[in-house]
């Protein structure tokens, strides 16, 4: 690359780490906030809400990097031009194409960047992130287990377990569930066992008694069983129960869409391929958000003062952009051909974005021609 080229992009790429930078701490603040009351109420240290906070930020950088992208493109750009760099290389012979080379270059890079996070690194954190959940939840239905003390693990229940086994194994369990003003409900049992599944922790009792009090009529309705199992979902913040999404499944699997994992998802094959392609659609974007910073700011002339109409309408156009790949997105999820339109908005943005450098390396377009002087009439003498 040529010098000027390798300033242009060391510039742009100072600033992209200093935007991303900024917009990932504002992100990471508002969601920390609530996953710091949210573990810290269930009894968590630091050291786990450190790990959640790592495994959520693969998808914040992915999710800022294209303004970061589109502000470093702009300040660059508007920097260039009121400090006059930008009319010197014109007057040495770079056109408005040849200077968006170390842009397009820079928002290669950018999208390669993100590429790596929505294929990889977002998809095997949401995993491990699900997993993290799973094992919390369990230990905080496992905090509830205690012997010789009544415990309250959620409004309306009340819970006694008499001895618990170094089995494991739950003996003279008592359990009250009143959170039904109309239907109170409560369970004694001899041996009861906590079992994992894929819902959620279950509590099984055995050779117990169900005792149903209803408050309108007391009428009191009892049942003797052998085995009955009882959700201990209401033990659990519900925040904290993992779920299987699109965004844990890798690009393979996406791309595969088995009829298996369709009706575990509850998802038409159609949201699958747009899921995968829109990780892909998403690096895209970085590269449009780049050019498009730089192009429109390309139409306005020397100013000192900056290019404050030229840096409005890059936000605006780009907003557009977004507003039509959110469209396209919710097209495409409802049809198994749709994902080509995935595509269409970083096509539209580039070609925009040639336009308007075309335009701007023609400024004689749209220049007001002055009217000629009449010529001088002789007046004869």
């Amino acid at each position: 690359m040529a010098r000027f080229d390798r300033y242009l992009l060391s510039q742009l790429t100072v600033l992209f780490g200093f935007f991303a930078l900024v917009l990932v701490l504002i992100y990471w603040v508002n969601r920390a906030v609530r996953l710091f009351d949210q573990l810290v109420a269930n009894g968590e240290s630091i050291l786990v809400f450190l790990e959640f906070t790592a495994l959520t930020l693969p998808s914040m950088i992915a999710a800022v990097v294209p303004f970061a992208a589109l502000a470093a493109a702009v300040f660059v750009t508007n920097r260039l031009s009121s400090e006059s760099e930008l009319v010197v290389v014109e007057a040495a012979g770079y056109s408005p194409f040849r200077l968006a080379r170390p842009v397009l270059a820079f928002g290669l890079i950018a999208g390669l960047f993100v590429a790596l996070l929505t294929h990889v690194l977002v998809p095997s954190s949401q995993q491990r992130l699900a997993e993290r959940q799973a094992e919390i939840a369990q230990n905080i239905t496992a905090r509830f287990l205690s012997q010789g003390s009544f415990e309250h693990p959620a409004n309306g229940i009340t819970l006694y377990i008499r001895e618990i086994t170094p089995e494991g194994e739950l003996r003279d369990l008592f359990l009250t569930d009143t959170r039904d003003v109309a239907r109170h409900v409560t369970y004694t049992a001899q041996r009861a066992l906590v079992v994992r599944s894929e819902t959620g922790p279950k509590l099984v009792m055995f050779d117990g008694l169900a005792q149903v009090l209803s408050t309108g009529d007391s009428d009191l309705i009892t049942t003797t069983f052998e085995d009955f199992t009882y959700d201990l979902g209401a033990l659990i913040d519900q925040g904290m129960i993992p779920a299987l999404t699109l965004r844990t499944l890798s690009t393979a699997d996406l791309l595969a869409a088995t009829p298996a994992m369709q009706r575990v998802l509850n998802a038409p094959r159609a949201v699958f391929l747009a899921e995968a392609h829109e990780r892909t659609g998403q690096a895209a974007m970085v590269v449009v958000a780049s050019l498009v910073g730089f192009s429109v700011l390309m139409l306005g002339s020397f100013s000192r003062f900056g290019l404050w109409r030229q840096m409005l309408g890059a936000a605006v156009l780009f907003i557009l952009l977004l507003t039509l790949d959110n469209t396209m997105v919710d097209t495409a999820r409802s049809d198994d051909r749709g994902w080509v339109l995935i595509y269409l908005t970083p096509l539209v943005g580039l070609v925009v974005c040639a336009a308007v450098l075309w335009v701007s390396a023609r400024p004689a377009l749209f220049a007001r021609r002055s009217k000629l002087p009449a010529p001088p009439v002789e007046v004869p003498a």
